[in-house]
């Protein structure tokens, strides 16, 4: 298989504290988004690294989700994930320790035990769990099948 690569960019002006910048992403789909350190310990506009890894994540996993799903005979008709990532203070040093995945999906003529097991298996399986399970101390997971 050909090797795929994909790239992210990013600008900062200024000192931690104060500065700001911006990140974009190479399709353009994120362009030129302000983050800066109020927008990442704060609640200041703007976004954070740590909000990128959790819509990464979140995306990825549903993908993920929606291969196994499917490779099961049960294709869904709609998958809804929210990745939530912890980080902690740790002696001056900030280190982020868990992600939960909170999902929901419908499919036509699965069962919820057979969407667990899928779920499951996209958790493990997803590239972005793959790149992050190492780091972390964590990675839940509450999956819900719903009408």
């Amino acid at each position: 298989m050909a090797e795929i690569t994909r790239k992210g960019s990013a600008v900062w002006s200024g000192d931690l504290k104060t500065g700001t910048g911006d990140t974009s992403t190479e399709s353009g789909a994120l362009r030129a988004a302000q983050y800066s350190c109020s927008a990442r310990f704060e609640d200041a506009a703007g976004t954070n690294p740590e909000e990128l890894i959790a819509a990464a994540h979140a995306s990825c996993f549903s993908m993920a989700l929606a291969k196994v799903l499917a490779d099961g005979g049960s294709a869904p008709r709609q998958i809804r994930t929210t990745a939530t990532l912890t980080m902690i203070d740790e002696a001056d040093a900030f280190k982020i320790t868990k992600i939960h995945l909170a999902t929901e999906g419908s499919i036509d003529g699965g069962d919820e035990a057979a969407f667990q097991a899928a779920a499951e298996k996209a958790k493990a399986n997803c590239p972005v769990s793959k790149l992050l399970q190492p780091g972390l101390e964590a990675i839940t997971l509450e999956a819900k099948l719903v009408a």
